[in-house]
């Protein structure tokens, strides 16, 4: 690779205190301006992963990147991590805790020491991008789930993250929410933000990511997300299923209603358009 990995682990090795060995000698790497999606199993360390990317834990072996330079775990230097990666948890009553949105989104430009004016214009900007502007004084406790969700998002985003971590983000909510959700993030990645997602969800891994990143007991698997999600052995070794997708091209190529060269339909959508047409969606 000519230019080094935005954000990276080398040789990272942790456990839990009186715990078993969660990651061993991992090696990992996000590119910049990749969608990844992370897989696996529970208890397969996902979280474990995107805590130590995030800095929120630190490797007993090895040692997290950012283009290619060490972090250091002293103040300066995860301060200087915070403002290139952040992490949103599951449950976003785990990270909403001021009283109103606006005040939530706040939070972290204000730790940053940023002037009034900047922090004001980054809250803007971050409730603007995720489609929340009218919630700015709505009290966190009157949301609903969705919009709690957005919330810890625009908290993260208002830190102008170049890597965005997101754990489980589509789970809870309904499908619009779902497609809402992933229409805001595909805007966050034109405006050059790079974005990982921990999902258990193969389908939404094949149609959402470029690359797929699955945790397996023998270590991680990454690879473009059609080629990896393809993986029956890969798979097995996560504890995943076959995503639809690559199941429905198999069978239009077997039908000869996909060419071999063709990708494979992500959506229900694209395979409308396959069985209308013959031809793939993508060229």
């Amino acid at each position: 690779m000519s230019e080094p990995a935005l954000v990276a682990l080398r040789g990272v090795s942790f456990a839990y205190d009186e715990g078993p060995v969660v990651l061993d000698g991992l090696d990992f790497a996000v590119p910049e301006g990749r969608a990844l999606a992370l897989l696996g199993r529970n208890g397969s360390g996902k979280t474990t992963l995107m805590r130590l990317l995030s800095g929120g834990l630190r490797p007993h072996t090895g040692q997290l990147t950012v283009q290619g330079r060490p972090v250091s775990y002293d103040r300066k230097g995860l301060t200087r991590l915070r403002t290139t990666v952040q992490l949103v948890v599951q449950d976003p009553d785990d990270q909403l805790f001021a009283a109103s949105v606006a005040q939530d989104v706040s939070f972290g430009p204000l730790n940053l020491g940023l002037s009034d004016a900047e922090v004001r214009s980054r809250v803007a900007e971050a409730l603007d991008a995720l489609d929340i502007a009218a919630l700015a004084d709505r009290p966190t406790h009157l949301l609903s789930y969705g919009q709690r969700k957005r919330t810890a998002i625009a908290g993260a985003v208002a830190m102008r993250p170049r890597v965005l971590i997101l754990d489980e983000p589509t789970a809870g909510l309904d499908p619009d929410g779902q497609e809402r959700l992933l229409a805001t993030l595909d805007a966050l990645r034109a405006r050059g933000t790079t974005v990982v997602m921990a999902t258990h969800d193969v389908d939404l891994a094949l149609r959402w990511a470029d690359d797929a990143a699955l945790l397996t007991p023998s270590g991680v698997r990454t690879g473009p997300a059609p080629t990896a999600l393809a993986r029956t052995d890969l798979l097995r070794q996560a504890g995943l299923r076959l995503p639809w997708g690559v199941a429905a091209a198999e069978l239009l190529r077997a039908q000869g209603l996909l060419g071999e060269s063709v990708a494979g339909p992500r959506t229900a959508e694209e395979l409308a358009a396959v069985t209308a047409t013959g031809a793939g969606p993508r060229g």
